[in-house]
């Protein structure tokens, strides 16, 4: 039977160092295993983002009927649907405290919590 309390320098080092081994092929393993899951997560998200990267590429028409007197013209929707759109004009000349038909919307545009 082994001593342990009279224990060699050899013998020591030897167990420390197949503690170590332990240690760090455990921490490969949980690394590959985060790795892997990352990739699975990302592959379920890429769609969405490709989608959604399509869309922000191409605005949405800006509308062609004849504007109303008193407006500021055409603008375009990127990523917006027009009744958000509205809602933040109607606020930024809430908060401005100017008619909407005198301020100059050139664009609205969606900004992501990925592009921030």
């Amino acid at each position: 039977m082994n001593d342990l309390i009279n224990i060699s320098i050899p013998t020591a080092s030897g167990y420390a160092l197949l503690g170590y081994c332990v240690v760090f092929f455990g921490l490969v393993l949980l690394m590959c295993v985060l790795l892997v899951m990352g990739k699975i997560m990302t592959s379920k998200k890429a769609v969405p983002a490709a989608e959604k990267a399509a869309a922000e590429a191409e605005p949405t028409p800006a509308v062609k009927a004849d504007p109303a007197p008193g407006t500021a013209g055409e603008f375009k929707l990127y990523n917006t649907e027009p009744r958000d759109a509205a809602m933040v004009m109607a606020i930024v000349a809430d908060t401005l405290g100017k008619p909407i038909n005198e301020l100059r919307f050139i664009s609205i545009r969606e900004v992501t919590e990925n592009e921030v």
